[in-house]
């Protein structure tokens, strides 16, 4: 059976990544697939799947720093 409370701490985007550094119209964000996660932005961009959280914002980030 399975734990409801440990299905929900789960979430299914982290979220966007501050765009300030970014050049203007891209909006980067972070989806997890299963126990992936990768970044994603409005441009079409996306960067390779990360068992890291924190590895997937670290793309978005240079995504927005390189355009």
């Amino acid at each position: 059976m399975h734990d409801r409370a440990s299905a929900e701490q789960i979430p299914q985007s982290s979220g966007p990544v501050p765009e300030s550094a970014g050049p203007p119209g891209h909006r980067t964000t972070t989806v997890e697939r299963g126990s992936f996660c990768l970044a994603r932005c409005s441009c079409g961009w996306h960067g390779p799947a990360r068992r890291a959280r924190s590895q997937a914002r670290t793309d978005a980030e240079r995504h927005l720093a390189t355009g």
